[in-house]
């Protein structure tokens, strides 16, 4: 079956998670999906693939994700990586730089959550990459894509565990050094607000697009850095925010 393409997907019930698992299948991947709740179960059936429920919190569950991935289609070509804590934001978001107003929690924020927010955002990939690496050596190549944040090269107060992710960075860079010679590749794409993010018109101004971007927009990014298109790209972070970090790198 090596003329098809195999991607595995996690956290793809919803959001960024969904529109990656979609516009990997439009690509041409049979795509191996997987999510806390019933959704990818869902989605995978109507793109035509497999699904499971499972957490990246749970190495069972990433060992059976691959192990199963493997029985139905005997490949991997990609990994998509999308993991976060969820949740909505119920008030619009003023703006999206510095606020000297902002109050929220730092020092009270529990060593719980914290460990937690390492295995999610970091562990998990490295899991996963035990677990491919092998399979991409063994087929002559692959690339795996992580769905970081554009809050890990700039900092902002209201999402304090993205600092985390500057870990997983350091990670794909000694990742994409070790494993470059297999042919096998590791990016970070670096969404902006997308568009399940309540933004003020204030905020809304500050960003030089003008709006958030749709899902389907940061998944054709994530198809790109999956991509042949993308094979002399490793160890890389993309941004997708619409112009709104300004950093010069």
């Amino acid at each position: 079956m090596s003329d098809i393409k195999v991607a595995i997907v996690t956290g793809s019930g919803q959001g960024i998670g969904r529109g990656c698992a979609v516009e990997m299948a439009r690509a041409g991947y049979k795509v191996s999906l997987m999510s806390p709740s019933e959704r990818s179960v869902e989605l995978a059936g109507e793109l035509g693939g497999m699904g499971r429920s499972g957490s990246v919190l749970d190495a069972d569950d990433l060992q059976a994700l691959v192990e199963e991935t493997l029985q139905r289609y005997g490949r991997i070509d990609a990994v998509v990586s999308n993991m976060g804590h969820g949740g909505s934001v119920p008030e619009a978001i003023k703006t999206v730089g510095f606020d000297a107003d902002f109050d929220g929690p730092l020092l009270e924020l529990p060593d719980d959550l914290w460990h937690e927010s390492l295995d999610m955002y970091v562990l998990s990939v490295v899991k996963l990459a035990r677990l491919v690496t092998p399979v991409m050596i063994e087929q002559g190549g692959g690339a795996f894509v992580n769905i970081s944040s554009m809050n890990t090269v700039e900092p902002r107060a209201p999402y304090p565990m993205s600092m985390l992710r500057a870990a997983l960075h350091s990670f794909s860079k000694l990742y994409g050094d070790r494993y470059a010679r297999h042919n096998i590749r590791m990016n970070n794409l670096m969404p902006g607000f997308c568009e399940n993010v309540n933004l003020s018109d204030a905020a809304l101004k500050s960003i030089p697009a003008q709006r958030p971007a749709s899902f389907e927009e940061i998944g054709q990014a994530c198809v790109f850095l999956a991509s042949e298109s993308a094979r002399y790209i490793t160890g890389q972070a993309l941004l997708a925010d619409g112009g709104m970090n300004r950093g010069v790198r």
